[in-house]
């Protein structure tokens, strides 16, 4: 029998990325380090898998984040042993509130050196145990076909749990000794140990597949069914999420067949692609639930909800103070309700919707369509009161920024909104557009870290793609700048700049006198040299002429570029309380709902 001499460590890695490759892994992202030498070298010898290198852990966690966003397929994401493996912890807060698929590999010490005082050795036993779908410590590398087989087993159960039955993060430890090189010979193995490795399990899970629905799930959804036709009175709530054609297709046709209104959240995707004019989607729930007389007479008594816990905490509160029979529909049964009273079901949404319609539409019920009516008189009243205060402000005002850049993209732009301020005013301020934009974002955890990140592992497969971002944001994010550059990925960042903590602005905490020391944090950083010594493009923008002709350009150019726009935190505070009372005031007045 021919005899090999191998490196036992970086052949067990081997084994371990090349069945990763089978099951359809594409990406990888890479922190340099000693230990995991064996596992780097691997994911780089493998064709199949583009990996990208990032010295700051942090960031290669977030990339990753973008990557899986954008691929929809498993992330792999690999480090060195000891506080490297902390500085993911963020990137993995996010991924597992969102279910993001990743699949952490950190490499270890061996088990001796534990506890030793050893050099950049820690306990990463589940490390991440409180933010994680599952967690295997691999043992020391062991050159039997069994082992190859059970190793490979791992993969392929880390792989579908990462994408299929608990989607989100999943960590494998892997300890080494030393040596580490594979051209360290440590032991001869015979041709048997190389197929193995070679022939990797076929993986047997479907990742499309719904299956069809189960007697318990027709029954429920019969039920459901039976209280719609029952209870005039119902809304349609679509939180945020990155949505699949065809589910928004469904939810448009479900709110004909109810004649319920659909709130779309702002980062739905349901205020874009291809409106028609029979499709009642309601945008500014937020300003017109503000209203008393209206909440008072327009009360659901059924409320169906997809996605994540909504943007719009007035919309939360109009609900726990409504009281109506709430049901949360999603594939892991999550629950997305603060107030602890909605019915959460585990269901496809594609299949609830399709099922749902069907059976309606079998039972042939008739709507009075009045509830619809009020929802469409004030949806309309408030779009009106906040165009006129949007073409009375310029980009000074920081709602204006996100009226001017919607009608500036072109259709087929992705979109990455940051956290904070950012996504408020993009709820907030951004209607209606018969133009394909597709959203991103990260509101698992909603931190303002990882942002400028996720943008880019975004846009190293999505393009074109634009960041509307906040300065604090961008500045605790200012590491994203060397991939950006090294990986020329053409990002153009809509940097908001109101020198720091604008969203405090808007709570009751603004009031206090020790408000501008310790909640504004003024950071008064010129960002130009910043992104300038990175060798990036900066230009600031100081009117909407500007804002459009840059835009156009860097996304023709195709290459990274940040827009800076300083904005006034306390005047676009007053333009958003004219906004919110200018409708409360005309609801009151002119609107009778009984």
């Amino acid at each position: 029998m021919n005899k090999t001499k191998v490196n036992k460590n970086f052949i067990w890695a081997k084994a371990f990325v090349n069945q990763l490759c089978t099951l359809g892994v594409r990406f990888a992202c890479i922190s340099p380090g000693s230990r995991s030498t064996p596992l780097t070298l691997a994911f780089a010898e493998q064709k199949k898998i583009k990996c990208f290198v990032h010295i700051d852990e942090r960031v290669s966690g977030f990339f990753a984040i973008g990557l899986a966003k954008a691929s929809g397929l498993p992330v792999a994401i690999v480090t060195t042993s000891g506080t490297a493996t902390a500085e993911l912890y963020p990137a993995i807060i996010e991924s597992y509130q969102q279910r993001i698929p990743l699949i952490i590999c950190t490499a270890d010490r061996p088990p001796e050196l534990l506890n030793t005082g050893a050099n950049q050795t820690i306990n990463q036993w589940n490390l991440y145990r409180n933010h994680i779908r599952w967690f295997k410590y691999l043992g020391l590398p062991q050159l039997s076909v069994k082992r190859i087989i059970n190793l490979q087993k791992i993969a392929v159960r880390a792989f579908e749990t990462s994408i299929i039955r608990d989607k989100g993060p999943v960590h494998l430890n892997f300890p080494f000794r030393k040596p580490l090189e594979p051209d360290s010979f440590t032991d001869e193995v015979g041709d048997e140990i190389l197929m193995v490795i070679k022939n990797c399990i076929t993986p047997v899970a479907n990742i499309n597949g719904n299956g069809n629905l189960s007697k318990r799930e027709t029954k429920r959804i019969n039920k459901i069914a039976e209280n719609i036709i029952g209870k005039e009175k119902g809304l349609i709530i679509v939180g945020p999420k990155e949505y699949d054609p065809k589910f928004i297709s469904n939810i448009k046709q479900l709110s004909k067949v109810t004649g319920y209104p659909v709130l779309a959240d702002g980062v739905s995707h349901l205020r874009f692609r291809n409106l028609k004019s029979d499709e009642f989607i309601c945008t500014n729930y937020d300003a017109f639930l503000r209203s008393n007389n209206f909440i008072t007479e327009n009360k659901p008594e059924i409320v169906l909800q997809f996605g994540r816990t909504f943007t719009s905490a007035i919309l939360e509160k109009y609900l726990e103070q409504s009281k109506p029979l709430r049901f949360i529909i999603n594939d892991y049964g999550d629950l997305f309700d603060p107030s602890k009273t909605s019915k959460v079901l585990k269901f496809n949404p594609i299949s609830f919707c399709e099922n749902l319609i069907r059976v309606l539409i079998e039972n042939k019920f008739k709507r009075s369509h009045n509830w619809l009516k009020n929802f469409k008189k004030v949806e309309l009243l408030t779009k009106e009161i906040k165009t006129l205060l949007l073409k009375k402000s310029n980009l000074e005002i920081e709602p204006k920024v996100f009226s001017e850049l919607i009608s500036i993209l072109p259709s087929n732009t992705k979109i990455m909104v940051g956290n904070s301020l950012p996504i408020h005013d993009f709820d907030n301020f951004v209607g209606k557009t018969n133009k394909n934009l597709k959203l991103f974002f990260n509101r698992g955890a909603s931190g303002i870290d990882g942002v400028t990140t996720t943008a880019l592992g975004i846009t190293s497969i999505e393009k074109p793609t634009i960041l509307i971002t906040g300065d604090l944001s961008f500045i605790h994010d200012l590491n994203a700048l060397l991939p950006a550059k090294k990986y020329s990925i053409p990002l153009v960042v809509i940097l908001i700049n109101n020198n720091g903590g604008g969203i405090f602005e808007m709570l009751p905490v603004s009031s206090n006198n020790k408000f501008k020391t310790y909640f504004k944090t003024p950071h008064n950083l010129n960002i130009a040299p910043i992104v300038k010594s990175f060798g990036l493009e900066h230009h600031l923008i100081k009117n909407e002429k500007e804002l459009k002709i840059k835009l156009i350009n860097s996304l023709q150019k195709k290459s990274f570029a940040v827009l800076e726009i300083l904005t006034d935190s306390i005047s676009s505070k007053q333009m958003r309380k004219k906004y919110w009372a200018e409708v409360i005031k005309n609801i009151e007045r002119d609107f009778s709902f009984k």
